[in-house]
């Protein structure tokens, strides 16, 4: 019996937006970081690059150590284009090896990198089928000579099922990062009782910053104020880690409130990677898998205008691709199947 299956073409400018923020986030580090910082001995681990195993293959173990240097800005150039968006296809393994890199071979490593390896791996699998020239155009184009009643090829059909699929597991992993960071606070005392943040506050490391004091301290040194500070983020990361389980609705209103989130982490704890690798893990988790923002239409190629192309269609859903088994179906879909994927 004939199946068919439709999934979302992942490839709008929502993706190129998270891969933008986890490019910039890398460059950062590294631009930003010296050399002497990035690769310095570790008591009781060693000295950084370490190069055994699977991080020998780093792009910091492939050089001597005095040219650390221009492979850092190397990466750089490499990760600001990038984060430009130009040609995904071809940047998309070279920004995965890069943040491969970068986790590896470095000593300050946090989870922001952690994260930012995986993601980049992840949408790797995504950017490989992507073909256009930006990822921040709007919905991918069928090629020329494919539209809307005839199928594009296998291939593309195959692409935008392993794009999809990695998307999602994108999405699982960030909804696991949230539950994970949720409830591994409960158990300690410090957390139930609200008074976490205080001690944070003043953590000689990751301390609020001396010229946000006047603002910050009396709301840390108030019994209802570092409460409200210590609580709101574990129900904030639980209600994150269950947006999968939301319809869209309320996942778009839960985007404000996470990116303000890691903002607020970046400036008052100075994890300004981490919160660029969870910036970016927001957008894949709380947009629709293939969205595109209105932001980027002069950024569409040329066609000529037709009344299909004037009719509404709701703006950032994706088009559609049928995957069948025994023959190809229809490859894209027009308002009739972005109608559907739009549910919640």
């Amino acid at each position: 019996m004939l199946t068919t299956r439709t999934v979302p073409l992942p490839w709008g400018n929502a993706y190129g937006l998270a891969r933008t923020l986890l490019a910039l986030g890398t460059a950062g580090t590294l631009a930003f970081s010296s050399t002497a910082t990035l690769f310095r001995p570790v008591v009781t681990i060693g000295t950084y690059p370490l190069c055994h195993g699977m991080a020998s293959s780093g792009a910091f173990c492939l050089v001597p150590r005095g040219q650390f240097d221009l492979v850092r800005w190397l990466c750089v150039a490499v990760l600001l284009v990038v984060a430009s968006g130009w040609r995904p296809r071809l940047t998309a393994l070279p920004h995965a090896y890069i943040s491969f890199s970068v986790f590896s071979g470095i000593a300050i490593g946090d989870g922001g990198d952690q994260i930012t390896w995986i993601l980049s791996l992840l949408l790797a699998l995504v950017a490989l089928g992507d073909g256009r020239r930006w990822h921040w155009q709007g919905h991918w184009q069928a090629p020329e000579g494919h539209t809307a009643e005839k199928p594009t090829t296998r291939a593309t059909r195959g692409w935008a099922l392993l794009g999809t699929s990695a998307w999602t597991v994108a999405r699982l992993q960030m909804a696991f990062l949230y539950f994970q960071a949720s409830v591994a606070k409960l158990p300690h005392a410090e957390w139930a009782d609200g008074s976490a943040m205080y001690y944070w506050a003043n953590n000689s490391s990751f301390g609020f910053p001396e010229w946000l004091r006047p603002l910050t301290d009396p709301v840390v040194y108030s019994p209802v104020g570092v409460a409200a500070l210590t609580w709101l983020p574990v129900a904030l990361e639980l209600a994150l880690a269950a947006a999968l389980l939301m319809p869209q609705r309320r996942r778009w209103v839960l985007l404000p409130f996470g990116i303000a989130f890691h903002l607020g982490i970046a400036v008052l704890m100075g994890l300004w990677s981490f919160a660029f690798a969870m910036w970016a893990g927001l957008f894949l988790l709380l947009t629709p898998i293939g969205h595109s923002f209105p932001f980027t239409t002069s950024c569409r190629p040329r066609k000529k205008t037709t009344a299909s192309d004037s009719a509404p269609v709701n703006a950032g859903a994706p088009p559609l691709a049928t995957v069948s088994t025994g023959a190809p179906g229809r490859a894209l879909r027009g308002a009739e199947g972005t109608d559907a994927l739009r549910q919640p």
